[in-house]
């Protein structure tokens, strides 16, 4: 590939605009938790504190969501008690490392996901009739 198809790829790439801001329903679609799970960690959890629109609906910003994973990632996965995950949550932050591990806990939800659909897909495609 040369320089400047490189570069034009990358242009390309660069297009697509990232979005920052969610709203619940899609924070719920990314997390796999229902609404009243997000809003009861709200009144848990005082670093969930999503900022609401002219509507009153909640906006969820990019870091939430990966806040919400991480928290996800200590309560359900590693068996954390809500009190658990808050402190294992404050040592990250003290420790200057809380970005880090909030994104690999998404990280780690997306791979379990993304091998669990795997897994459906070679059921499917071993079954006999083909329909799983």
């Amino acid at each position: 590939m040369s320089p400047s198809s490189r570069a034009a790829s990358r242009t390309a790439a660069s297009a697509e605009p990232v979005q920052e801001f969610f709203s619940i329903g899609e924070v719920c679609d990314l997390t796999g938790l229902k609404p009243h799970v997000l809003r009861y960690w709200e009144s848990q959890f005082r670093f969930l504190s999503p900022a609401k629109n002219r509507s009153g609906n909640r906006v969820y910003q990019r870091r939430e969501v990966d806040l919400i994973m991480l928290v996800k990632h200590l309560l359900y996965d590693e068996k954390y008690t809500i009190e658990g995950a808050r402190q294992k949550v404050d040592e990250h932050r003290k420790g200057g490392d809380l970005k880090v591990v909030a994104r690999g806990a998404l990280t780690v939800q997306a791979l379990e996901s993304l091998e669990s659909e795997l897994k459906e897909l070679v059921a499917m495609l071993e079954s006999p009739d083909g329909a799983g």
